[in-house]
């Protein structure tokens, strides 16, 4: 199984989870063009996208891709919220879905936004956790042998004269360095092999110490998934 991030960052997020014959979307905030060039002109290869939410940097080309003849999976909340309508669309309840090999279990998150939610996606040898965006995920669990979750920003990383208005919202709406700390300490990490850091600030981040900090917390390898291509958007 591969997860491979395309794009992550306030600008657009997109990220591929490839297993055999299974190709799934995660998010599609980025214009189709630029959907159909990060995976190698092949769309018609996958089979569904799952969005977590509604905002644009997520949810950009949400009609475009079922236009474009896949499926896509999100809450009632985002689908209302989006307007999107249509055979392709699948509104998520709390039970789990079966797409091609692997089982999709939506999972109430915390954000700004209506309905939000992250994705536990389980196939033959993985379980994967994937989050963003959220400031706070409230449950355990086990078996996880890939963590892809958002680390926006740090106490240690927010200057001293931020605007409070923004301050609020992001403990309010994005997972900060602190609080991923505490939720990776209470979940069982003894299968998991690989820890994706998300949807890092541009301003509020630092990706070597946020990896480095991961790392001697968990004592797995950790990989940061770089925002610089968003820029082209």
């Amino acid at each position: 199984m591969q997860f491979i991030p395309h794009y992550s960052s306030s600008r657009g997020n997109l990220y591929s989870l490839i297993d055999g014959d299974l190709r799934l979307l995660l998010e599609c905030g980025v214009p189709i063009a630029r959907i159909r060039e990060a995976v190698g002109y092949r769309l018609s290869d996958y089979q569904a996208c799952l969005l977590t939410h509604c905002h644009m940097d997520h949810a950009k080309a949400a009609k475009d891709v079922m236009a474009a003849g896949l499926d896509l999976y999100c809450s009632e909340g985002t689908a209302d919220a989006l307007g999107l309508t249509g055979h392709r669309l699948h509104r998520l309840e709390r039970d789990p879905v079966g797409i091609g090999g692997a089982r999709v279990l939506p999972v109430p998150v915390q954000h700004d936004a209506p309905d939000p939610v992250g994705f536990l996606i389980a196939g033959p040898g993985y379980k994967l956790l994937f989050a963003t965006d959220t400031y706070f995920i409230g449950y355990r669990f086990r078996g996880l042998t890939h963590i892809c979750v958002e680390c926006n920003w740090s106490l240690k990383t927010i200057p001293e004269d931020i605007d409070p208005a923004h301050y609020r919202r992001l403990l309010t709406s994005h997972m900060m360095l602190e609080t991923l700390v505490d939720m990776l300490r209470a979940n069982d990490l003894s299968r998991v092999r690989e820890i994706h850091l998300l949807h890092l600030s541009r301003e509020h981040a630092d990706a070597d110490m946020f990896r480095e900090t991961i790392m001697q917390v968990t004592g797995r390898p950790v990989f940061v998934a770089e925002n610089n291509p968003a820029e082209r958007i």
